[in-house]
């Protein structure tokens, strides 16, 4: 009994001495932190500096809008186009690097259009970080006709299946462009229900060709109202009616003009050329001295425009977008042949106001025979290919 007493006196102090041991340890450390602890918190911080940065990169079915925080998931800049154009990928490509760095890209085609695009490595590589989206619209949308696109753009099913979270949307079309050179930026018209392109009448600005247009007017529209079929273009289908709705800040004239079509204003953050320029009006741009102008400012213009190259030009060509109907001239060309390399030089020789006429006869040789010439002068068109040959064998 004696020995079971001894033990257990003998493991309560065991215990008790290991306690005390542990808390005078325990205030030993403690002093001892006070006087290392700015030394340790050095340390702690140059091992922190050294260790190397990993960034993780998970794979979900989160939009892409949740993962690229530098997108902004309400501005969206949208092209619809059926047609595989061949100068699709640089204008996309162009307009990406003129708008700002938050605005996403939405391209609407078809099948053909959203293969010869899709396919482009920059494309590509834009479509990976979220940058721009190519879609091709299921059954039954329809973007084959202007009509079609009317009726998609006036559906308010549209915006709430493809655009869900688009506030603000910037429609261009392959024959409108935005101007890097512009002093301004997209986001200075955010304040505006609809802003586009004047026209000379006065009243609404917002041609549909290059618009920027707020969603949320769109559904205030779409919200009581419906367009009819087959009637006017979506554009001024909007128009009309976001003019007299209160609250609504609606370009007309010049007050919220963004692009430039038929009406000129300075610096312009955009051009609008339909068709490469078939439905331009001649009063406006068929001065060089405007053309010129427009260029040097917007040389990107020459993406879209339908445009040849000087050296091209015609020598009758008044730069006016005409022909000058006659030219008249004392001198005439007078072709030369030498048999014996077979080579042909033009050389100018004066006459006295009758054109000749010249006759290769490689037997008789070169004959110059005089022709009746106008009683006001001779008469030049534009450069002509030289007569054949008219060969006589020797008998």
């Amino acid at each position: 009994m004696a020995v079971l007493n001894a033990t257990s006196f003998l493991a309560k102090t065991r215990a008790r001495l290991l306690l005390v041991v542990t808390l005078a340890l325990t205030w030993w450390l403690a002093c001892l932190g006070r006087q290392y602890r700015p030394l340790l918190a050095s340390r702690l911080q140059q091992a922190r500096l050294q260790m190397p940065k990993v960034w993780l990169k998970w794979h979900s079915s989160a939009s892409p809008q949740d993962c690229h925080g530098h997108l902004n998931a309400s501005k969206v800049v949208m092209l619809i186009e059926p047609r595989p154009l061949p100068h699709l990928v640089p204008l996309l490509m162009h307009m990406v690097a003129v708008a700002p760095p938050d605005w996403r890209f939405l391209f609407i085609g078809s099948q053909w259009s959203t293969y010869s695009v899709g396919r482009a490595p920059a494309v590509r590589h834009h479509t990976a970080d979220a940058k721009l989206a190519v879609l091709q619209l299921p059954d039954p949308w329809s973007i084959e006709s202007p009509e079609a696109v009317s009726r998609l753009l006036t559906d308010l099913r549209f915006y709430d299946e493809f655009l869900p979270d688009v506030e603000w949307l910037l429609r261009f079309e392959h024959d409108c462009i935005l101007c890097a050179n512009s002093p301004r930026s997209l986001d200075d018209w955010l304040e505006w229900s609809w802003a586009g392109t004047p026209r000379q009448d006065g009243g609404f600005s917002g041609a549909g060709g290059l618009s920027l247009r707020r969603v949320s007017a769109i559904r205030r529209v779409l919200g009581f109202q419906e367009r009819h079929n087959n009637s006017e273009p979506e554009d001024e289908w909007f128009g009309k009616r976001l003019l007299v709705m209160p609250g609504e800040r609606v370009a007309t004239g010049l007050d919220g003009a963004l692009a430039v079509e038929n009406v000129l204003i300075d610096k312009p953050m955009g051009y609008c050329i339909r068709d490469g320029g078939a439905h331009l009006d001649p009063s406006v741009w068929n001065s060089p001295e405007v053309r010129k102008g427009v260029f040097d400012y917007c040389p990107e213009l020459a993406l879209i425009a339908d445009m040849k190259l000087e050296r091209e030009r015609c020598p009758d060509d008044d730069k006016q977008g005409g022909r000058a109907e006659v030219v008249r001239t004392g001198q005439v060309a007078k072709v030369v042949v030498d048999i014996d390399s077979g080579m042909q030089q033009h050389q100018v020789a004066e006459t006295d106001g009758q054109v000749g006429k010249v006759v290769f006869d490689v037997g008789a040789g070169m004959q110059q025979q005089p022709a009746e010439a106008d009683r006001q002068g001779s008469l030049i068109l534009p450069p002509q290919p030289p007569p054949p040959l008219q060969i006589q064998p020797h008998i």
